[in-house]
């Protein structure tokens, strides 16, 4: 079934990520952790790519078995470490084990690549996909702008090319106020751009996380988070549920306003994946 099908039939949608294994032998630890959070019957669950295309080889055999085990899969596609040929493959791949979405990236280029790109621009990769096969197709965006753009509305115009080159929904990077989501998805419906968007909310369970997240979306940080993070950072247990108390108070926040959906980068984490869950028993 198509996500946007999904979305449209539905009062509220929660999905979840996974990203695949690096090696061969980690992939039945990655496997159990599947396993674990499709038994959550999310509405769909999205599989990663992998930093520089690394990871890409795997994202198939995680798909299929997302499939398998009755839930949607959105196999992620990135433009980096691509080139037309292997992207025509996955995509046959996938269409082979009667994989319906797609989520097409340009990805984050490593600091050592020094290869030529077959695509530019995710625009480029939507297209491709939509002339491929009939997928549904999904696109990234930024509530507060992608780091390598000028402005956030110039970051707005390159998303509407997206949108027009064929893709059928949005989903967000991270973001930990709910006010600059509602404040990009004003502008981006005043830029003509109707698909659904999908809200990416990351559950922080551990202080580490943070330098990472600043480093890959320089987001905003509110002063309430962090305050949480400042006084239970040293204490994974309390870190732990205070992430996910605030992720869960985000998500209540999104649908009370009417967003329909919202993405949980939960990765590998089922333990996460169900305490969200629970938190929204009577919700979803």
């Amino acid at each position: 079934m198509k996500i946007i099908d999904i979305i449209n039939s539905k009062k509220a949608c929660l999905s979840f990520e996974v990203f695949p294994p690096k090696t061969s032998d980690k992939f039945e630890s990655v496997k159990q952790a599947v396993d674990k959070i499709a038994a959550l019957s999310p509405d769909f669950m999205s599989v990663t790519y992998g930093a520089g295309g690394g990871t890409s080889d795997y994202t198939v055999a995680v798909a299929k078995r997302i499939k398998e085990l009755g839930v949607e899969p959105l196999a992620h596609l990135s433009c980096i470490s691509s080139d037309r040929k292997d992207v025509a493959k996955k995509l046959e791949a996938l269409k082979s084990e009667g994989i319906d979405n797609v989520l097409a990236l340009r990805g984050d280029i490593p600091k050592d690549f020094s290869g030529n790109l077959d695509y530019h621009y995710a625009s480029e990769l939507v297209k491709e996909c939509k002339d491929t096969g009939n997928f549904c197709i999904g696109g990234a965006c930024y509530p507060e702008g992608h780091p390598e753009s000028a402005t956030l509305f110039s970051d707005i115009e390159n998303l509407k090319k997206k949108v027009d080159a064929g893709c059928d929904f949005l989903t967000t990077q991270m973001f930990f106020d709910n006010d600059v989501f509602y404040s990009f998805l004003s502008k981006v419906r005043e830029a003509g751009i109707y698909v659904p968007v999908i809200a990416g909310i990351m559950p922080v369970t551990n202080a580490a996380q943070i330098k990472r997240i600043i480093s890959l979306s320089g987001g905003y940080l509110p002063t309430r988070f962090k305050r949480i993070v400042d006084r239970f950072g040293d204490n994974p247990k309390a870190m732990c549920e205070a992430g996910i108390i605030y992720a869960s108070e985000q998500i209540i926040d999104l649908y009370a306003n009417g967003v329909k959906a919202v993405h949980v980068y939960s990765m590998n984490k089922p333990e996460v994946a169900a305490a969200i869950k629970a938190n929204l028993s009577s919700i979803i």
